[in-house]
């Protein structure tokens, strides 16, 4: 048996994350047990110092909150593995992408279209590690390569609401983008609908580009 604990199971990302982990696991004949964290430094701990207890044999966590530190001091002696980009060379092993280069490929390839006000959406003020400052970092490179200038809007969290929103006020800006490079898919989605309901076209006026490749995006009009 091992134990799956992931942020939140109502985001998409997760939700098939899960289904593939679930997949794997069972031509191995193991079970799963899946537990929701909330992104809670409480919830975390519990699960690292916990899970032994539970007779579990392994554990696959996606941490939000804790760090580098409190892994070194965790007592519970269950295999573990991390997934996501909060926690680098951390005594575990890890599973990531290369979110830097993801994110100036994307970046790339809006600025191969020739747009030349790029946005990123998806920005996270406080945040010091994970996701939000290693695409940012990737986009930065992009517009550097072109002399181009940076333009981003900040989320608390990567849903659709908040893209929305977040769309809305580079809309209203002075010089409002021509692409947006966002941060995940769900956010993509949120900016999508804010172009069209302001009338605008997608890709003809504002190009939007997602990050993830979630089932849902597959399945807008258009893509993003």
């Amino acid at each position: 048996m091992i134990a799956l604990a992931l942020p939140e199971l109502d985001a998409p990302y997760f939700a098939e994350l899960s289904r593939f982990v679930i997949r794997a696991a069972a031509e191995h004949r193991w079970l799963v047990v899946i537990e929701q964290t909330d992104g809670s430094l409480e919830r975390e701990r519990a699960i690292l110092d916990g899970v032994r207890d539970h007779r579990v044999d392994g554990l696959l966590l996606s941490p939000i909150s804790i760090g580098a530190d409190e892994l070194a001091a965790r007592t519970d002696a269950t295999s573990l593995v991390l997934l996501g980009e909060r926690i680098y060379d951390g005594p575990a092993d890890h599973v990531a992408i290369d979110n830097v280069r993801a994110a100036r490929d994307v970046t790339e390839h809006l600025i191969g279209l020739g747009r030349r006000r790029v946005a990123a959406l998806g920005v996270q003020q406080y945040s010091i590690s994970g996701t939000s400052p290693l695409r940012l970092a990737g986009y930065r490179q992009a517009l550097a390569a072109h002399g181009l200038p940076e333009l981003t809007a900040e989320v608390e969290r990567y849903h659709r609401a908040e893209g929305a929103a977040a769309m809305a006020r580079l809309l209203d800006s002075p010089a409002p983008p021509d692409a947006v490079f966002c941060f995940n898919d769900l956010l993509a989605l949120g900016a999508m609908r804010t172009i069209l309901s302001s009338g605008l076209r997608v890709p003809e006026d504002i190009a939007v580009a997602g990050l993830d490749d979630i089932e849902d995006g597959r399945f807008s009009t258009p893509p993003p």
